[in-house]
């Protein structure tokens, strides 16, 4: 061990100088592993040139401005992680690769997540990222590396006249359902639209126009590339064998619609249900829910023209989670034309119904009472109907305004409490119960009044007639 000890005092290794500069301590622990096993040398020197070579890259990435000046772009934006902490976007680390060759790009590419604006689309070569690129300074504003990517759709734009397509890149962690592990941080996911038609501003890294000799369409061809270098999934399109809706698009009445609107909240979006899971999208934020993230799907406030779709989700189905970590994320206001398309879309994954659970046993409504009469039987109209809120509440306040009708007796307070003293109500009352015995009084005052006067000539009009 002693001569060990002297050779690796001795020892000068310029690989090993320069990774463990920094680090004394580190550096004689491995010169003390090289004199007791002096085979694995070249193992330390090729682990000193990749510690220096990952150095010099964060070095590198550190020396860049995360926040571009006011002129070149947006402010960075911020993200609370799990712990509370603010944290950078991990779009910095897009620019590392800035000078990595470009396999393909797509220029004027209308972006809504994570901003609103048109930007250069680029996914370079090698080790491949999907980036954006500033058209005015140059600059590359956002992106993620393609082994990063969970989930890669390609969707119809709703409510369109002119057909178009949104691609919804959604990283890891970025699903809006598993939060990134502490300390990490997560790609932000993409939304951008290509419209449908000739690929007119799509080229190869050489610049030279690409997709029109092989006549496809910009969204096929984005399509084809994004399946080229995706690694851990491929584009997901609509598949009517997994939901198609039972209205039609709105502005093109020949096309079948993927898609049900629906509120979160009061903010308007729409559900797609894939092959791979559900999408509320296209505004911020964005929510995917994979079937291993899914706990329970149950239907709520079903009513007769709408009703609300509820989905327990646990972080990456559970995994490592603890009990009780579940979300639970309500879609209000789909149309009940929808129902059974999402009901079989359901039945058909495995999708566990929790519509009757206990927990939630209290805001069902009784959907099959409808109005009644007062003979208990159905009203003229309602038979078969569920009643909306608004009549419920209405037909609750004219219920208890006729019990208060019948809990009143006029005739209870007979004045005999001794206190003296009488309401205007009572009096009021007095004065019609007065009026009414006058009433009764006179009436048979005049009966006999008629009697008397005509009682004679009542009586020979019965002889005659006898």
């Amino acid at each position: 061990m002693a001569f060990a000890a002297i050779n690796s005092a001795a020892m000068h290794i310029p690989a090993i100088e320069e990774a463990f500069a920094t680090a004394p301590s580190l550096k004689k622990r491995v010169y003390d592993a090289i004199g007791s096993t002096p085979q694995h040398t070249p193992l330390f020197e090729d682990l000193a040139r990749h510690t220096s070579a990952l150095l010099a890259r964060t070095v590198k990435t550190t020396s860049l401005p995360l926040v571009p000046p006011p002129s070149e772009g947006p402010v960075v934006k911020k993200r609370k992680i799990q712990n509370g902490v603010a944290e950078e976007l991990a779009q910095a680390p897009v620019n590392v690769k800035d000078d990595a060759p470009i396999q393909f790009y797509v220029q004027d590419v209308s972006f809504a997540i994570p901003q609103r604006k048109k930007l250069t689309l680029e996914v370079t070569a090698g080790y491949s990222y999907l980036r954006a690129r500033n058209q005015t300074t140059k600059e590359v504003e956002f992106g993620v590396p393609m082994n990063r990517i969970r989930h890669a759709l390609c969707l119809p734009v709703p409510e369109k006249t002119q057909k178009q397509f949104n691609f919804c890149i959604v990283p890891e962690f970025a699903d809006g359902v598993t939060p990134p592990p502490e300390g990490m941080t997560a790609f932000e996911p993409m939304v951008f639209m290509i419209p449908d038609g000739p690929a007119k501003a799509a080229f190869d890294g050489s610049g030279q126009q690409v997709g029109n000799e092989a006549g496809d369409s910009g969204e096929a061809l984005l399509r084809k590339i994004l399946n080229q270098n995706l690694t851990t999934t491929s584009v997901v399109r609509p598949d009517e064998r997994q939901f198609v809706s039972a209205m039609s698009e709105a502005h093109r009445k020949n096309e079948k619609a993927y898609h049900v609107k629906a509120f979160r909240g009061s903010k308007e979006g729409y559900l797609f249900l894939l092959s791979t899971g559900i999408l509320f999208a296209f505004k911020k934020p964005l929510l995917f829910f994979s079937f291993d993230t899914i706990d329970s799907v149950s239907y709520t406030s079903v009513l007769q023209r709408t009703f609300n779709l509820n989905i327990l989700a646990r972080p990456n189905g559970g995994s490592g989670g603890a009990e009780g970590e579940t979300q639970e994320f309500e879609f209000s206001m789909i149309d009940q034309a929808d129902f059974d398309g999402i009901d079989a879309y359901i039945k058909r994954h495995g999708l566990q119904d929790a519509s009757l659970a206990e927990a939630r046993r209290a805001k069902k409504y009784n959907v099959n009472g409808g109005n009644k009469g007062e003979d208990g039987a159905p009203g003229a109209g309602d038979a078969g109907e569920e009643e909306s809120e608004l009549q419920k509440a209405q037909q609750e306040l004219e219920d208890l305004e006729d019990e208060d009708e019948e809990d009143y007796d006029p005739g209870s307070d007979d004045g005999s409490d001794g206190s003296g003293s009488s309401s205007e109500e009572d009096s009021e009352d007095d004065d019609d119960e007065g009026v009414d015995e006058d009433d009764e009084a006179g009436s048979d005052g005049e009966e006999d009044l008629v009697k008397h006067e005509l009682g004679s000539e009542t009586e020979d009009v019965g002889h005659e007639k006898q």
